[in-house]
């Protein structure tokens, strides 16, 4: 029998998830036991190809560095990394560029901070210039180190985006950036809301399917 950690609550339904290296059930507070138990061993075959999958992506995350003539990604092009004499590091003339001499962890590092610089510059951009064509006026548009959020809206109206997104490419930044101004209008999502979605990307599910397949890729590296 599989181990697993078992959370109740008051959903309807028993669901089932692997994360790093674990199996956890979350199933109705009034659920039996047996009957739970019954569910994860029919789910045998599937829990051990998650958990394979899991352990290969904890390997590449572990073996995860950079170093000088590595290429990162910005925008889903692929630029080096190249060590130029000088105490800065940017992105510019193709490539991003730090002094020489840098550890493994320093240059990953200098490449987040640069991340985050033109995260500022390029998804600010874009989210006043959406703003303006759906009519709708956040208080701030600030960037983030969240993991495992690409955006958030606040009840404020302070929307905040994970530096982690200006990897992705253009179609993918404009849904995460059109998905959170139009919880400037429903916080929420509802129909309405995917309505609005769909009225200024109508092929959003096409860019969805994309920010998945970024989403797995970056599982695979450690940027902690």
């Amino acid at each position: 029998m599989t181990d697993y950690t078992l959370v109740r609550s008051r959903r309807k339904t028993v669901a089932l998830y692997v994360r790093e290296g674990g199996v956890e059930v979350r199933a109705p507070l009034r659920t039996p036991k047996r009957e739970i138990d019954r569910f994860v061993a029919s789910k045998g075959t599937w829990i051990t190809d998650k958990l394979a999958e899991s352990a290969e992506r904890a390997g590449r995350r572990r073996e995860f560095a950079l170093d000088y003539g590595n290429t990162v990604t910005y925008r889903q092009k692929e630029y080096p990394v190249v060590a130029v004499e000088g105490n800065c590091a940017g992105f510019g003339d193709e490539r991003f560029y730090m002094p020489p001499g840098l550890s493994p962890e320093q240059i990953k590092s200098a490449c987040v901070l640069t991340y985050r610089m033109l995260a500022k510059r390029d998804l600010t951009q874009r989210a006043h210039e959406f703003a303006g064509r759906m009519n709708v006026t956040p208080a701030s548009v600030k960037i983030n180190g969240a993991a495992s959020r690409w955006g958030s809206c606040s009840s404020r109206k302070n929307i905040n985006f994970s530096w982690r997104l200006i990897m992705a490419g253009d179609d993918v930044i404009d849904y995460v950036v059109v998905h959170e101004l139009a919880h400037l209008t429903e916080m929420n999502h509802s129909d309405r809301f995917w309505s609005i979605v769909g009225s200024v990307l109508p092929d959003y599910r096409r860019r969805i399917a994309l920010l998945k397949e970024l989403q797995r890729r970056l599982s695979c590296e450690n940027w902690e």
